[in-house]
């Protein structure tokens, strides 16, 4: 059986905080590929502050020298809020051959029981948690359960399995990077050259804190 993992999100902008954990996770579990997925208008956060083309613009920048990394516009071409569950179901139409392995955090995670169609998600895909080696996945409350009684050591073909994998996750955010920026710093070494060029020349996240000379 096949395996394609959906790492989905804002990438607002992408950086080495997503690519990373993406790539241990494919290499660990023998993922045929990386599907990124980024979302064109988010449920449960503010509105991005640059288009989706341009986030999506940066994803394929980002990943265009990995083979195994994919980048899928398919929530921009659905336009409309992005629900894990409605895209899931669209891929496993694409791909029914292939089990699909949806990638989460630990935060995010937490918050599983709260999603929109949470069941429907896990009769469609299996779940990755990703987190730090020797931080715990959480196991209390209603997503803990879920975790407890949906575990598994391996992925067979079955969907709603859900396993943990340690990887080197860095202590990296989209908002961090932002903040850097929106400052007047430099966002070097959080991000792959090729975005912060894409971002230089594109004028994105521009200093909000130069006020303007009123002649």
């Amino acid at each position: 059986m096949k395996f394609i993992g959906i790492n989905g999100g804002t990438f607002d902008p992408v950086h080495y905080g997503h690519l990373r954990p993406a790539l241990e996770v494919m290499q660990c579990l023998g993922l045929e590929q990386v599907r990124f997925v980024p979302c064109y208008r988010p449920v449960h956060k503010d509105k991005p502050s640059v288009s989706a083309l341009q986030r999506s613009e940066m994803i394929r920048l980002a990943i265009q020298k990995q083979p195994n990394f994919v980048l899928d516009t398919i929530e921009m071409e659905q336009g409309g809020p992005s629900y894990t569950a409605d895209t899931l179901a669209i891929l496993k139409k694409k791909f029914q051959d292939v089990s699909l392995v949806l990638m989460m955090g630990t935060d995010a995670f937490a918050k599983f029981h709260t999603w929109h169609k949470w069941q429907q998600i896990m009769q469609l895909a299996n779940i990755v948690v990703m987190h730090r080696p020797g931080e715990p996945v959480p196991q209390s409350g209603e997503s803990g359960e879920i975790y407890k009684q949906n575990h598994v050591s391996a992925f067979t073909a079955e969907a709603g399995q859900i396993m943990d994998v340690d990887v080197t996750q860095l202590d990296i955010s989209s908002t961090l990077v932002r903040n850097h920026l929106l400052a007047g710093l430099s966002a070097e070494y959080l991000l792959p050259p090729c975005v912060m060029e894409y971002i230089k020349e594109h004028g994105l996240y521009k200093p909000t804190n130069q006020l303007e000379i009123k002649k």
